[in-house]
Formats: structure tokens, C-alpha cells, sequence
């Protein structure tokens, strides 16, 4: 099991593209969906089922999604200042959410997914040396406990090595399983998985992916083998400022329609 990584990065002059040339289409006529994404603090599956801290477990147990409640009209609508002072022990980043342009196209056997954003600065944690900006996509299963209404949160435990309570143990599910897509900055490309832990390769998903950064704003193109079902779950996140761990932006769980309804329109090619 190696990673799917595609050569060195070129960076030159601000840009950072691995050598693959994807196959993609042409992006300028597919239909662009904004997705914001925010830091979530240290709010892991149990603060999320905890009736004491979360009102909306009620919810949830009613079959109701994290976006149902948390986005109107394209935006989210998030307690942000409450997260920054209360909700994690290092404070949150200057920027606490940002919008991320998501497109996606598919063809007979393969689903792009392009993604571009501004990546803010002013974070609180910038541990990872090697990476300004890491990428991340998340397709769960039909196993994972509530997937299809809480995105990529049933990976997140209170017991991961970076929250306040961790210990040793990276993102992980109790049941199921999510497939885990990643581009970083310095050029490595993730195919991996989520199950009882988090594996950085050995993913059957065949992903490919470049980025690239143009003035202020990275854009990153992803491919992979086109999934069966026709409203694909997915969630993303953002790492930015050499953030590392939980110190992330991220998305609620949003849907990408192949051929049928969804969050974000897929253009068939």
C-alpha cells in the first residue's frame, strides 16, 4: 500500500501543480456551488450527541441533517464567536469561515470534483511545517452511524490525539467507512480511508488530483473512480496556515447529484 503520490510538486513563482495532467473537463462550463466551510472547535461525535451541549441532537435522532439546520440560502448559520470562546481551549482563528467553490463533472467511469478558495491566515496551530494548505474529500459509506445527515462529523471522537481529551488515536468510525481523498501543498496525493482509523493509502478509490495557486486563490482538482449511486454524500475540508489535526475548516454534509438532484450539480461529460 503506498500513497498515490505523482512525482515531486513544481513550485514556481507562487504555484504548486504535481506533474499529472488530469483528464478533467472543461471547468468553465460546469456550475459552480458555494460551500462554506468553518472551524468547528473542539466539538467531536459526542459533544454532537450530547442532549446537555448540542441542542440539535434531538433533531438528529428525528432523521434531521447538520445543513437542515445550519444553512440558509447557501450560508451557514453557526454560533462562530461562541466556538471561539467557549467551544475550544486554544481559541479559534482569525478567520473562522470562509467560502469554498466546489464544482463536480463525471464522465463513463470517472467523478471530478474541483475546489477553490482563498486560504485565510491568522490560524492558532501551524503545525504542519511541510504544508500551507492541504485539501480534503470525504464519501461515506451506507454503514456509517447517520453519514447521509452529519457529513464527515462521525470521524471526528473526543478522544483523537488533538482535541483536548486525545490521546494516541487519529480520526475513525464505528462502523462503516468513508473514502478519504487529499491534495497537500507539497504536493502528495492522498487516497486513503476512514474505518476504525485513518489510513493515508491503500485506498481503492483510484484518486487522482493537481493544485495549483493563482494570485490569492488555490484551485484544486480531484479524480476518481465515479461511485455508484446517484446523490453522492461527501464533505470537505480545508486546512490552511500550516494548520494540523482538528485545527481545520470544514463543511456540513452536502450531497453532489450524478444525473439526479444534489447540492452541488455534476455536468456530465
Amino acid at each position: 500500500m503506498k500513497y498515490a503520490v505523482h512525482g515531486a510538486a513544481l513550485l514556481m513563482g507562487g504555484l504548486a501543480l504535481s506533474p499529472l495532467a488530469l483528464a478533467a473537463p472543461d471547468w468553465a462550463s460546469v456550475q459552480a456551488t458555494t460551500v462554506h466551510v468553518f472551524h468547528p472547535g473542539a466539538t467531536p461525535w459526542e459533544w454532537i450527541e450530547s442532549k446537555g451541549k448540542h441542542g440539535g441532537s434531538r433533531g438528529l435522532s428525528r432523521g434531521e441533517s447538520c445543513a437542515g439546520c445550519h444553512v440558509e440560502n447557501g450560508e451557514i448559520n453557526v454560533d462562530l464567536e461562541r466556538i471561539a470562546s467557549e467551544l475550544d481551549p486554544k481559541g479559534a482563528p482569525k478567520v473562522k469561515s470562509f467560502p469554498v467553490s466546489v464544482q463536480a463533472a463525471y464522465d463513463a467511469g470517472q467523478l471530478y470534483v474541483r475546489m477553490s478558495f482563498k486560504a485565510p491566515e491568522g490560524g492558532v496551530d501551524k503545525s504542519d511545517k511541510e504544508n500551507a494548505v492541504k485539501a480534503t474529500v470525504l464519501f461515506p459509506s451506507a454503514e456509517v452511524p447517520m453519514a447521509e445527515q452529519v457529513g464527515c462529523w462521525a470521524t471526528c471522537h473526543q478522544d483523537a490525539k488533538t482535541m483536548p481529551e486525545g490521546k494516541d488515536k487519529t480520526k475513525y468510525t464505528s462502523a462503516g467507512a468513508y473514502e478519504l481523498m487529499q491534495w497537500t501543498s507539497s504536493g502528495k496525493v492522498v487516497d486513503g480511508s476512514v474505518t476504525d482509523q485513518r489510513r493515508m493509502d491503500g485506498g481503492q478509490a483510484g484518486v487522482k488530483a493537481e493544485g495549483k495557486k493563482n494570485g490569492d486563490t488555490w484551485t484544486v482538482t480531484f479524480s476518481r473512480k465515479l461511485p455508484a449511486s446517484q446523490a453522492v454524500h461527501f464533505g470537505i475540508a480545508v486546512h490552511a496556515d500550516h494548520a494540523g489535526g482538528r485545527f481545520h475548516h470544514v463543511s456540513f454534509g452536502h450531497t453532489i447529484g450524478l444525473g439526479a438532484e444534489g447540492d452541488v450539480k455534476a455536468k456530465k461529460f
